[in-house]
C-alpha cells in the first residue's frame, strides 16, 4: 500500500463519505433536488449513520446541499428552488474512486464499527446496567478479538464503559443522578468555554444559524445543539476543555437519540431557547449568552429527567444487540 493510500485510510470516515458525495454532486450524477437521507447513504457506504451525519453537515456548510421542510437534505443550494426528488440513492450508481473504495475497506477495522457500537452502548444505558463480553462483541461484529478489544478500549477512554469488580466490562445504568451530574458539569464548563471563545466565533456562521431557526428550515433541536458546539464551544482556545465538553456530551446526545427512537416527542420549546441564545451571541452579548446558557441547561436537565422517567414504563428495547447482556 502506498503512502497516499495509507493516509487515505486514516482519513476520518466522514471525510471519505463527504468526498464521494461531493464528487457525484459536482458531476451531476446526483441531480439537483435529490433528497439525501442518512440511513440509505449509511447502507450504501456500509457504515453507521454517525459519520454520514457529519458528512452531510459538511456539505451543507459548503452549500452543496440544503435543508428543506422535509426529512433530510436536498442536493443544490437553497436558491435552486428545486422540487424534491425522492429516489433511492443506490439507483444512481455513484462514482466511487478506487482510492475511496480502499479507504472504506481500510476502515473495516475498529474505526469502521466503532460508531455503531458507541451508539448502542450509550442507548442501552437508559434501560439499566449491561455487561459486554469481548468474544460476543467480536462475533456480533464479524471481526477479530483484537478489533473488539480496540473498540472496548476506546469506549472505556470516553467514559461509556468501565471495569467492574470482577474485571467485566460494564455499561450503565443511566440514573437520574448521573444525568443530573452531567448537566451540572455542562452548566460549569460550557459557559466558561463560550466566554473563552468570544473572540474566535465567526459572525457569519452565527447569522446563518439564526436564519435557519427564524425561517424554520429545521425543527430538529439536535441540529442546533451540534451547531452551538461546533461554531461556539469548540472555538475556545483550550483543547482540554473542548475535549471534556465533547466527552461529557457524548452520552447525553446518544441517550437523546435513543429516547427519540422510542417515540418520545422532541423538545420543541427548546427551539425558542436556541434562538435567544444565538441572538445574544450574534449581537455580541457574550456575557448575557453565558448566563442564559446556564438557565437553558437547567431547564434542559429537568426536561430530560422527566423523559427518563417515561422510559421506566417502556419495555426493554428489542433492538438492543445480543452482545449487551442485562444485569
Amino acid at each position: 500500500m502506498s503512502k497516499s493510500e495509507i493516509k487515505r485510510g486514516q482519513e476520518p470516515l466522514y471525510e471519505v463519505i463527504s468526498d464521494i458525495l461531493k464528487r457525484n454532486i459536482l458531476s451531476g450524477r446526483l441531480p439537483v433536488g435529490l433528497v439525501l437521507i442518512e440511513g440509505p447513504i449509511a447502507n450504501l457506504m456500509k457504515t453507521s449513520r454517525a459519520p454520514v451525519q457529519v458528512a452531510l453537515r459538511k456539505l451543507h456548510e459548503e452549500e452543496l446541499i440544503h435543508r428543506f421542510r422535509g426529512r433530510g437534505y436536498l442536493v443544490g443550494d437553497a436558491s435552486a428552488d428545486a422540487e424534491p426528488i425522492r429516489q433511492p440513492i443506490d439507483e444512481f450508481q455513484l462514482e466511487i474512486p478506487d482510492q475511496s473504495k480502499s479507504a472504506l475497506a481500510v476502515r473495516g477495522t475498529w474505526l469502521r464499527v466503532y460508531d455503531q457500537v458507541e451508539a448502542d452502548v450509550a442507548a442501552c444505558q437508559v434501560f439499566g446496567e449491561f455487561r459486554l463480553v469481548e468474544t460476543e462483541l467480536a462475533d456480533f461484529l464479524g471481526v477479530s478479538r483484537t478489533v473488539a478489544r480496540d473498540v472496548l478500549s476506546r469506549l472505556n477512554e470516553r467514559g461509556l464503559i468501565r471495569k467492574g469488580a470482577s474485571s467485566h466490562w460494564l455499561a450503565g445504568p443511566l440514573t437520574a443522578r448521573v444525568l443530573r451530574e452531567k448537566y451540572q458539569l455542562r452548566a460549569i464548563v460550557e459557559p466558561a468555554a463560550l466566554l473563552l471563545a468570544a473572540d474566535h466565533i465567526e459572525p457569519a456562521e452565527i447569522t446563518k444559524v439564526r436564519e435557519e431557526i427564524r425561517h424554520g428550515l429545521t425543527r430538529e433541536t439536535d441540529a442546533y445543539e451540534a451547531a452551538f458546539q461546533k461554531h461556539c464551544l469548540e472555538r475556545a482556545p483550550n483543547a482540554a476543555l473542548v475535549e471534556m465538553i465533547r466527552n461529557n456530551r457524548l452520552l447525553l446526545s446518544s441517550v437523546n437519540e435513543a429516547l427519540n427512537r422510542l417515540g418520545l416527542p422532541p423538545d420543541r420549546v427548546a427551539l425558542d431557547q436556541y434562538q435567544i441564545l444565538f441572538d445574544l451571541i450574534g449581537s455580541r452579548q457574550i456575557n448575557a449568552a453565558a448566563e442564559y446558557l446556564k438557565e437553558h441547561l437547567r431547564l434542559l436537565a429537568d426536561k430530560n429527567l422527566a423523559r427518563l422517567k417515561i422510559v421506566a414504563l417502556v419495555p426493554e428495547a428489542e433492538a438492543i444487540p445480543r452482545y449487551l447482556s442485562p444485569l
